[in-house]
């Protein structure tokens, strides 16, 4: 992207360049259509770096977290409750997982996969805590993302006996869809942050 914003700024530089060509040719040797080649080619270094700082041209996540759509997710494979789940991932400067698309989801179930866990399951962000005993309605990601994406299992969520607010993956055998789930459970976690 930031790399179409470059191009997009110096192409008029090119195009008029080009446009202008016996110009320049007639002109002044020195301005020959090379020159102004050398010369497009110096503003894209500039706009890429010198000229705005710092740029951050690749996303890396720590030591034995795995870089998924520009975040880093971690599987935390200890059980633990859902708030401590989140405090565990606060630690790291992470929240429990939000999920924004079914690739993503799948990224997510394959990395759990390859760190030997199968289909556990485990937390995601997803909480309706602070409707305790409340139709099913608004769900939230810990990390503050908006929820547009979901994943439910059939007839979910369904907060049975009125408290089942936290989101767990991989639920209902083949499907591994979402469940809502007491938050008291232990379960292992997700955690993700900004890469």
């Amino acid at each position: 992207m930031k790399l179409l914003a470059v191009f997009l700024l110096v192409s008029p530089v090119v195009v008029q360049a080009s446009a202008n060509r016996e110009y320049l040719l007639n002109k002044s040797k020195k301005h020959t259509l090379s020159h102004v080649l050398s010369m497009w080619a110096l503003s894209c270094i500039c706009f890429s770096s010198a000229c705005f700082g710092s740029i951050q041209t690749s996303v890396s996540c720590p030591s034995g977290w795995t870089l998924i759509n520009s975040r880093c997710f971690l599987y935390v494979p200890t059980d633990m409750t859902w708030a401590n789940a989140e405090k565990n991932c606060l630690s790291m400067g992470a929240n429990l997982a939000s999920v924004h698309n079914m690739n993503e989801y799948r990224r997510v179930q394959n990395l759990i996969s390859a760190a030997g866990h199968g289909s556990k399951q485990p937390w995601l962000g997803g909480s309706d805590g602070q409707q305790v005993f409340l139709p099913e309605k608004t769900w939230f990601w810990s990390d503050g993302s908006p929820m547009t994406y979901t994943n439910w299992c059939l007839k979910q969520p369904d907060n049975k006996a009125g408290h089942q607010n936290c989101l767990q993956m991989n639920y209902s055998g083949k499907e591994n869809c979402w469940d809502d789930v007491e938050c008291h459970i232990r379960r292992p976690s997700v955690c993700a942050k900004k890469g």
